[in-house]
């Protein structure tokens, strides 16, 4: 097909499913046509706010654990006198936002009043709030202040502090510590001051994780400690690039990204946001046999004019795409309606919550004032509500993408299949009929 003869049977195609459409808006189909773009925008809007809710709510756990615990690379086993050039590499590549060293132990440690709690102690560089800007983000001083610069300085998890009955300028022992052998395993020696109580978005790292000054991390740890370099990089999913990069590069030490570390964890979050997507996602699903039904019906409907298409020349192809063009306007409008309302909400969960907050409160106060007001004083609004609203929306312009073009093919999908019976009619049957 030529190009000239291509464009004339798109005008023309657009034409009659234009007349088409403004004949349907006032007859039986009206409302039919209305819901399904409804529902594809509700569907759009729901799954957008929805998904950006929930990588809000995730997000908050994983920032914490790759911030503070497990770095986006660690390389271990790395030469003395390979330092220098890793820094350098690090320093020159502007994919890479930081890359310090930190030494790691087990302990169990003890409160001034009595309380013991196993521990992951970190040795770090006492400045080490200069050169990552991402730790002290994550890293959230609740009491007393981020301060390792004496040897006996110690910043506790709150969880942690709680469980040893502890606050700022409290002391803490080291009763028990793995090390080398020339590491005292039982010791009443190891008394540090704490200087802070930190809390992060992780409860495991709140109720488990202590750091040193890396000084006071070689005195106790042994001579035997391994030296452990964290690297953080702009984009986490680059890291298996990374990974093979610095392997090559420093072929000598083992390289390790963060998807080795919290398996588990991580591949529960992706299960939960997996299935809450598709549950989610049966909306569309409902939209669409909506207007799958709705099509044939009107395919029905419109058999005479049809059949005189048909008579007239038009190709069947030419024919069935008059209610595919249907559906993908259909999906276009309740698509965009959708997606705008959905960037509106995600943008503003915080005044959303806050407002759904009174307005059930409202509805609970109206109806226990008519049916029981004695009860009235013990009303308040639900806490919940300003939990939810605290959690920030994360946006991911690749989901949200997805989400529309998948409002948008549903209904085109649906349109596609029931316009499969055009090719069933025989012309000649209906004029004869009519």
């Amino acid at each position: 097909m030529s190009e000239k003869n291509l464009l004339s049977s798109i005008k023309w195609i657009s034409l009659v499913s234009k007349r088409f459409a403004r004949v349907d808006r006032k007859g039986r189909s009206a409302a039919t046509s209305f819901l399904a773009t409804l529902g594809i925008g509700f569907g759009v809007m729901t799954l957008i706010v929805v998904m950006s809710i929930m990588n809000g709510f995730q997000m908050h756990f994983i920032d914490s654990i790759l911030e503070l615990s497990s770095y986006h690379l660690r390389i271990t086993d790395l030469p003395s006198n390979e330092e220098t050039a890793l820094m350098n590499f690090c320093n020159e590549n502007s994919k890479i936002r930081s890359c310090t060293y930190f030494y790691e132990s087990q302990a169990l440690m003890a409160g001034d009043n009595g309380g013991e709690s196993a521990v992951i102690l970190r040795g770090i560089n006492p400045e080490l709030q200069l050169k990552d800007e991402g730790f002290m983000k994550e890293l959230s001083i609740i009491s007393g202040k981020y301060n390792l610069e004496d040897e006996d300085s110690i910043i506790l998890g709150s969880t942690l502090a709680r469980n040893l009955g502890v606050r700022t300028g409290s002391k803490v022992n080291l009763l028990l510590m793995s090390g080398g052998s020339d590491v005292e395993l039982f010791s009443q020696d190891r008394i540090f001051t704490v200087k802070g109580i930190f809390y992060c978005g992780y409860a495991e790292i709140n109720s488990s994780y202590a750091f040193i000054n890396e000084q006071s991390a070689l005195r106790y740890f042994g001579k035997d400690s391994k030296k452990n370099w964290g690297i953080k990089i702009q984009n986490q999913n680059d890291d298996m690039h990374f990974v093979s990069l610095l392997q090559k590069k420093f072929s000598s030490s083992q390289v390790s990204s963060w998807r080795d570390y919290n398996k588990t964890f991580f591949g529960a979050l992706r299960i939960e946001k997996n299935m809450l997507l598709l549950l989610v996602a049966l909306i569309f699903v409902v939209v669409a046999v909506n207007i799958y039904n709705g099509m044939r019906r009107l395919v029905f409907e419109r058999k005479v004019e049809i059949a005189t298409l048909s008579a007239l020349g038009a190709r069947n192809f030419e024919v069935k795409c008059i209610f595919i063009m249907k559906g993908l306007l259909t999906g276009l409008i309740g698509s965009v309606f959708g997606l705008i309302l959905g960037l509106l909400i995600s943008k503003n969960t915080d005044v959303v919550f806050n407002a759904a907050s009174k307005i059930m409160y409202f509805i609970q106060y109206a109806f226990t004032a008519i049916t029981n007001p004695d009860n009235l004083i013990f009303l308040s609004e639900n806490s919940s509500y300003s939990l939810y609203a605290q959690i920030p929306a994360r946006i991911f312009g690749g989901e949200v993408a997805a989400i529309t073009l998948f409002g948008i093919f549903s209904p085109l999908a649906a349109s596609y299949l029931a316009g499969k019976n055009v090719l069933k009619m025989n012309v000649s049957e209906v004029l004869h009929n009519e």
